[in-house]
C-alpha cells in the first residue's frame, strides 16, 4: 500500500532550509528514506503559503526558489474547501484526544 505524506510548514521548512542544522538534515534524511521506502510526499497549499510568507517577508529569494524546487520534486495538494474542513475535523479531534499539535495560546491581553 502506497503510504501518502503531507508535510506541515515546520517539516517543510526544515527540507529547505540550506543550513542543514542535525534536526533539518535529519528531517530530510527521512524524506528521502519515505520516498524510498514508496511514499509520495506532498505539499499541502496551506503549507507552502505559511512558509512562502515569511520568505517573501524576509525577502529570502532564494529560499523562495528551493522551496520551489522541492514542491516540483516531490507533489503539491491544491486547497480545497472539503479539505480544509476535514483539516479542522482532524485538528479538533487529535485536541480531544489530548495531542497537541500547537501551544495553546496564551490570554488575550
Amino acid at each position: 500500500m502506497n503510504r501518502t505524506i503531507l508535510l506541515d510548514s515546520g517539516p517543510l521548512g526544515l527540507i529547505t532550509n540550506p543550513r542543514a542544522s542535525p534536526v533539518a538534515a535529519a528531517c530530510g534524511r527521512w524524506v528521502v528514506n519515505a520516498i524510498d521506502r514508496g511514499a509520495t510526499i506532498l505539499v499541502p497549499e496551506i503549507a507552502d503559503y505559511e512558509l512562502r510568507r515569511e520568505l517573501i517577508r524576509a525577502r529570502r529569494t532564494a529560499g523562495i526558489a528551493r522551496l520551489d524546487a522541492f514542491i516540483a520534486q516531490v507533489g503539491f495538494l491544491p486547497i480545497a474547501t472539503a479539505a480544509m474542513r476535514q483539516a479542522a475535523a482532524f485538528w479538533a479531534e487529535a485536541r480531544q484526544q489530548g495531542r497537541p499539535t500547537a501551544p495553546d495560546p496564551g490570554p488575550r491581553r
